[in-house]
């Protein structure tokens, strides 16, 4: 039912969308930048979730924040370096980064059909995986790794009490096993150790409960 699967443990801590507010001078420049900056080939949004327990599909969708939709290099910058960093992101909580403005949701028609390759990294290393690979989105680096009908569509960072999670998006997943994203992404982060599988969006438990 949603980008990640739920734990059931909560905690008290500040809820991270109280965070994200951007001032007006913030807001001012992102919007400068989206005028006069170098254009991205397609608009990219970021997201951010809290992991819940037993919600259903809508509530998932009702809680999600959305922080900018962003066209342009430097107005990317602009949003991602006036977010928390991943280092600083609570237990639970989750960065997604989406092509356009579609949801981080399985069960979104764009998204139904595809799945994530899915990186269990330490909690040392997340913020690196993190920043390369949403630079490997924008700059689409990834496309020539996928099918010709395939496309990488997100990039997600979930913060766990243990390991962390990073997932690529792709739309398609019967063609995964044609792509060669990991070989990318090995080359993108040679020193950096991660245990990796794929993952189809309908092969997950939670998929389409309500």
């Amino acid at each position: 039912m949603a980008a990640v699967d739920c734990e059931s443990k909560d905690d008290n801590a500040t809820n991270l969308s109280e965070t994200l507010v951007f001032s007006n001078e913030t807001v001012k420049t992102i919007e400068e930048h989206e005028t006069s900056g170098i254009p991205l080939q397609s608009s990219w949004t970021f997201w951010l979730d809290k992991a819940i327990s037993g919600t259903t599909v809508e509530e998932y969708k009702e809680n999600l924040t959305k922080i900018y939709t962003v066209n342009t290099v430097q107005s990317f910058w602009a949003v991602f370096n006036n977010i928390p960093s991943v280092s600083a992101v609570q237990v639970r909580y989750s960065y997604h980064l989406m092509r356009d403005e579609r949801y981080p949701l399985w069960e979104e028609p764009v998204n139904q059909n595809g799945g994530t390759w899915r990186l269990k990294c330490h909690k040392s290393d997340t913020e690196k995986i993190w920043k390369e690979m949403v630079l490997a989105a924008i700059g689409e680096q990834f496309a020539e790794c996928v099918a010709e009908e395939d496309e990488v569509c997100g990039i997600t960072v979930s913060i766990r009490d243990r390991e962390d999670l990073v997932q690529i998006w792709n739309t398609n997943a019967t063609l995964a096993s044609k792509a060669t994203i990991l070989n990318k992404i090995h080359s993108l982060l040679p020193n950096v150790n991660f245990s990796e599988f794929y993952k189809p969006h309908q092969s997950h438990h939670a998929y389409g409960r309500r």
